[in-house]
């Protein structure tokens, strides 16, 4: 009853009222709706932005955030002090701007989308820039996995009893129902330094990194691996080598399956250049370079493009442009936002466009497996910098799949006995991951200082089992979602 009610307080969001921090909630005046994505700016270039569920937290530490500006595209730009914000238990209204767009937009001509597209186009070298930059950083990734269907047998063994063969696969049925019942998902957080040469070199400061991950639900295909294998043990004589057929475990002439190699200690660190893979990835694809995701966007000869509205945001005009494939090998669509001004894009939002999906192989009936990556969808908003250039101020990207493996192998023991172990391994399931990006400060940097910056080969994790808020205090990052904060409570 205690969780209940605890879990009821954190649902019913209203503000956190401690010294160091205040958490708030952006509604929509007129349906009641969270804001989502809305800029929340303690400073110039400094600030937050609301999380999907219109949540957001500010460091009260620092003295001098006392009065802060949220503009959100439709919406009036509204300022106000924190105590403000306490005063009304941390719920904050937003009411539309059209009224404001009534009296800016007088011009009675609406303008070509062809005109308005060979405008961004052509002012793409001035609006974004990814050269000798420094982007102080927040960034999440938040990886799901269901598995629907997951079969192990093991259907012979030459030198195994029909008694032992039996418990054995008693043991993969119960690993199997374990894995399918559980809530397989883990949660990466990281704060940093990204510095970029150009759109191919770039070097990554870590400053802090945790990681949430609930050990008992931890089944990746890595550690399903590590568990079939582990069962495996109990009828394989591990002083021998095996040759492997096919199947899950890696295929080579001969193996050994040692139980020391099974007992290895859980890793305590990340490769950095893994996790600059990941961050570098992001801004990469949102500063349109030649070869750049979102450069694919605005080409004509693969999209086509439609005016759909014309709305007002944080004091300016901006056009809302709908875009859809022109060619089969297009499979994206959604909408952008570009400002009337200087013809920069300041929004994009996207998806996969009707039935049309990612990669896919299908060689279930020869090989028994099947690959489809049936998920993409995003959003990235710009911020204009000091230089003029416009900066990815937030980035959410998400990628999902479906696989199928159903294969057999086999286990041929190198002696004169040659004992065999034959297995049957079904899977079938989806997987999502999502990736975050909250860029909290921007500068130019100059060659001799990215000259200087030594990037570590690894840093170390802070290993969490259930959300602690208190682990990023005085930090900036994306609040997290209910899910996050529910994570490793017990029920």
């Amino acid at each position: 009853m205690r969780n209940f009610i605890l879990g009821i307080l954190t649902l019913s969001l209203s503000v956190s009222l401690n010294a160091q921090s205040i958490t708030a909630k952006l509604i929509d005046k007129e349906n009641g709706s969270p804001i989502a994505y809305a800029t929340i700016k303690t400073g110039m270039h400094t600030g937050v932005i609301s999380n999907e569920e219109g949540v957001f937290t500010l460091n009260t530490n620092n003295r001098e955030t006392t009065t802060i500006t949220i503009s959100c595209m439709g919406y009036q730009t509204i300022q106000l002090d924190t105590e403000a914000i306490k005063s009304n238990n941390g719920i904050i209204y937003l009411e539309a701007a059209v009224n404001q767009l009534e009296t800016v937009y007088l011009s009675n001509k609406r303008p070509s989308v062809d005109s308005i597209m060979a405008r961004v186009r052509r002012l793409v070298p001035t609006n974004y820039n990814i050269d000798l930059n420094n982007y102080k950083l927040f960034y999440r990734r938040t990886e799901h996995v269901d598995f629907e269907h997951l079969d192990f047998e093991i259907e012979k063994a030459s030198h195994v009893s029909s008694k032992n063969l039996d418990l054995a696969n008693k043991e993969f049925t119960q690993l199997s129902n374990d894995i399918i019942s559980s809530n397989i998902v883990h949660f990466t957080d990281l704060t940093g330094h990204l510095h970029t040469l150009n759109r191919d070199t770039s070097k990554l400061e870590v400053g802090k990194v945790t990681k949430l991950l609930d050990h008992k639900s931890d089944f990746s295909l890595e550690t399903v691996e590590e568990k079939a294998k582990s069962l495996v043990l109990k009828y394989l004589d591990t002083t021998k080598t095996y040759k492997v057929k096919t199947g899950i475990f890696k295929v080579e002439d001969s193996m050994s399956i040692k139980e020391e190699e099974l007992k290895s200690d859980k890793p305590t660190t990340y490769q950095v250049n893994d996790l600059k893979y990941s961050t570098f990835g992001l801004v990469k694809k949102a500063t349109f370079t030649q070869s750049s995701f979102l450069n694919t966007l605005i080409d004509p000869k693969r999209y086509e493009y439609t005016l759909e509205d014309i709305n007002y945001n944080n004091d300016e005009l901006v056009y809302i442009i709908r875009f859809k494939p022109r060619r089969a090998k297009s499979k994206l669509t959604g909408t952008m936002v570009v400002n009337q001004s200087d013809f920069a894009i300041t929004r994009v939002d996207y998806t996969y466009y009707k039935s049309r999906h990612g990669s896919k192989f299908n060689l279930r009936l020869i090989l028994g497996v099947k690959y489809v990556e049936n998920l993409s969808e995003g959003t990235y908003i710009f911020e204009k910098q000091e230089d003029n250039t416009y900066q990815p101020k937030y980035i959410k990207r998400i990628k999902g799949s479906y696989f199928y493996v159903n294969r057999d192998f086999k286990l041929i023991e190198n002696s004169a006995q040659k004992n065999k172990i034959g297995f049957s391994f079904k899977i079938e399931g989806d997987n999502r991951s999502k990736e975050e990006f909250l860029l909290t400060g921007f500068n130019n940097e100059d060659l001799e200082s990215f000259k200087t910056i030594d990037q570590k080969k690894e840093v170390p994790f802070l290993q969490l089992n259930a959300f602690d808020k208190s682990a990023w205090e005085n930090e900036a990052i994306i609040e997290p979602l209910e899910e996050m904060k529910r994570f490793g409570r017990e029920e």
